[in-house]
């Protein structure tokens, strides 16, 4: 294991759910380091996979999530909130990509993700990025 730390955001989460290209190196680092996950990774995983299936595969897939050997954090403190606010404010990202990066920066973790909104931040939170869907 590592020195290093790692936040999964809702794209990562749905990666390793939906087993797409980058969901083994999701599981690795589940296995293998520390690895933290966001309390809107869970909400955003819950309500997606409402709008696209039944209620119990929902509930299915969040209790998944708090079986994972990861440190789910339940709470934003206030210097997150204000950096929350100065990255939504300064780079345009949404509420929840400012919330996730500012736990990321907070908790000196390693943001993992494939979501192109985020790569505005690249030069403020550390990031990885897992391979995006190849374009038919």
């Amino acid at each position: 294991m590592s020195k290093t730390s790692y936040l999964l955001d809702t794209s990562a989460v749905m990666v390793f759910l939906e087993d797409e290209e980058g969901a083994q190196r999701v599981e690795t680092l589940l296995r293998n380091e520390e690895v933290f996950l966001p309390f809107l990774a869970l909400l955003e995983t819950y309500y997606i996979t409402l709008q696209e299936q039944p209620e119990d595969v929902a509930d299915k897939r969040y209790a998944l999530l708090k079986q994972l050997p990861a440190t789910i954090l339940w709470s934003l403190d206030e210097p997150s909130l204000l950096t929350a606010g100065r990255l939504k404010a300064t780079y345009h990202v949404s509420l929840a990509d400012a919330l996730i990066a500012a736990m990321a920066i907070r908790n000196k973790a390693v943001l993992v993700h494939k979501d192109p909104e985020i790569a505005a931040l690249s030069g403020i939170v550390q990031m990885e990025t897992l391979p995006f869907k190849k374009q038919i």
